[in-house]
């Protein structure tokens, strides 16, 4: 029985596996975490993404107490919770500030289309419920 050998027949490959490289994949969704923080920032108000004026940090300091909603010890979390707060509360009208921090704190483009158009389902749920 002989041997005949096609691949040279068939010229050169169309890729090789040293051309196949995988590309590098964007982060679209939210870890777990991320998404409990963003429900959350569902029930925080507007007021909670402003620093506490001179009047209530002396009042909290005379009768005690702590603000509701303290600042996130992450500094990625709170980006993404102020981001969220806005989101709940303006829908897609998200002020740039919040975006850019959003952004600088290494959440991608997709990550922040996905984030609002969860959101703006669930202020469409959220509207639909209350018309019921």
């Amino acid at each position: 029985m002989a041997y005949l050998n096609f691949a040279t027949l068939q010229g050169s490959p169309i890729a090789t596996p040293d051309d196949v490289t995988a590309a590098p994949r964007t982060r679209t969704g939210l870890s777990a975490l991320e998404w409990q923080v963003v429900a959350i920032a569902q029930h925080d108000r507007l007021s909670s993404l402003e620093k506490p004026g001179k009047l209530a940090t002396a009042l909290t300091m005379i009768f005690g107490g702590q603000r509701p909603n303290p600042e996130l010890a992450d500094s990625r979390l709170e980006a993404l919770r102020r981001l969220a707060v806005h989101a709940w509360h303006k829908g897609y009208t998200v002020p740039r500030a919040a975006i850019r921090a959003f952004h600088e704190a290494g959440f991608t483009t997709e990550q922040y289309e996905t984030l609002l158009a969860s959101i703006s389902r669930g202020r469409a749920a959220l509207n639909q419920g209350n018309r019921a």
